[in-house]
């Protein structure tokens, strides 16, 4: 009897443990799907441009940068590193694509799987065989290239919508479409720098012409500007120019009503007859036929401008290249400015601040960096910017 009890106690010792250690396991089981759940939930909702609420993770590690101007806005809040594949543009190597922030970072076109082609036209079977998944995309342009929702609905991924804006008329919308992009990648103090710098340097070039005489402004024109359809000819022209808006300088083409702003009739240049003319470089890439400086070298007609006679032709930066290049706008700012008003720009050095403004947006602070990056864009036409041309 004493045996069969000693038996029994045993058997009740064993139960007590493989119970516990049951009862262990599905604790733990419990508490791991805890927080399974709970990072899998661990969401925050935005806005975006259109006003969309869009629910994201709470943190945000992959990316992709959709549309024209996306990835140069991530760039300018050093937060390219989070980019995990690239649009078709990224990956050409050409005079075109001399973008600064693109520059800055040549593993955009060697180090990332294309993901769509140019100008958001998404494909969402590449975008879903990336590894890793992006997190968010970030899209500009939602009325052109892949329609957003559906880029949504197809790939599971939160697309958040940002528009591209300027440093001019809608100068809002830039800033919104960074401070949009700050909050999907944890960079809004760098949000706020990047405005900050804009404003204080678009603060310093209409302060130093603030008190010039209406009769003292030389009328000009701007032309070469490029075109979402690529380099154009002496005829594209930009009636709200940022260089001539932030150096009051007089325009002579904003205010026409009868203008098409991509392209203004050659009567009408030589009509204006302005007194001194700037070309961007960018029209060189049009050909012997078409560039801006062979036409002002060899056509008769604007030959007999007072710019060109008086040799007041000067070459600039590109102002658009897969949208605007809002570094190389306050370069050619700072240019315009000297060029118009030496007086006023006496103590800018054009290379030193050229340099610091690409430093600042698109180098992370690497001045080494800045000063190539300049160079580069000085001289990518082979005709250097900043400097009068042979005409």
């Amino acid at each position: 009897m004493q045996k069969n009890s000693g038996k029994s106690v045993l058997l009740l010792f064993i139960l007590l443990i493989v119970s516990t250690l049951s009862a262990g396991c599905t604790d733990n089981s419990s508490t791991s799907q805890t927080i399974q759940t709970s990072e899998e939930t661990s969401t925050r909702t935005l806005t975006d441009a259109l006003g969309r609420t869009v629910e994201i993770p709470e943190s945000v590690d992959y990316v992709i940068c959709s549309g024209v101007g996306s990835l140069r806005y991530l760039t300018y809040l050093e937060a390219q590193d989070k980019i995990i594949g690239v649009e078709r543009s990224e990956t050409t190597n050409s005079a075109s694509n001399a973008k600064p922030y693109s520059l800055a970072n040549p593993q955009f076109s060697t180090d990332y799987p294309v993901f769509g082609e140019t100008r958001g036209m998404d494909d969402p079977e590449k975008i879903l065989s990336l590894d890793p998944l992006p997190e968010v995309i970030i899209k500009t342009y939602s009325a052109t290239g892949f329609d957003p929702v559906e880029l949504q609905e197809k790939t599971g991924i939160p697309v958040v919508i940002v528009n591209t804006g300027d440093l001019a008329d809608n100068k809002e919308d830039l800033y919104e479409s960074l401070r949009i992009i700050g909050e999907v990648v944890g960079k809004e103090e760098r949000a706020e720098e990047v405005i900050s710098f804009f404003d204080e340097n678009i603060a310093d070039l209409k302060e130093r012409i603030a008190d010039i005489p209406e009769e003292d402004k030389p009328t000009c024109y701007v032309g070469g500007i490029g075109r979402a359809g690529g380099p154009q000819g002496f005829q594209s022209t930009e009636p709200t120019y940022p260089p001539f808006l932030f150096t009051n300088a007089i325009n002579v083409a904003y205010g026409d009503m009868d203008i098409n702003v991509a392209d203004v009739s050659k009567e009408k240049i030589i009509e204006w007859d302005p007194e001194i003319i700037f070309l961007d470089l960018n029209t060189i890439e049009c050909g012997e036929d078409r560039s801006g400086l062979r036409l002002l070298q060899n056509d008769e007609s604007y030959r007999q401008l007072q710019a060109v006679q008086s040799g007041n032709v000067y070459g600039v930066l590109p102002f658009n290249q897969y949208a605007t290049n809002f570094g190389s706008v306050l370069a050619d700012s700072y240019f315009a400015g000297k060029t118009l008003y030496p007086d006023k720009f006496e103590d800018v050095d054009l290379e030193n601040k050229t340099i610091e403004i690409y430093t600042f947006l698109v180098c992370k602070g690497d001045e080494e960096l800045g000063r190539e990056i300049y160079n580069t864009m000085i001289n990518v036409y082979g005709t250097p910017a900043f400097a009068k041309l042979d005409i």
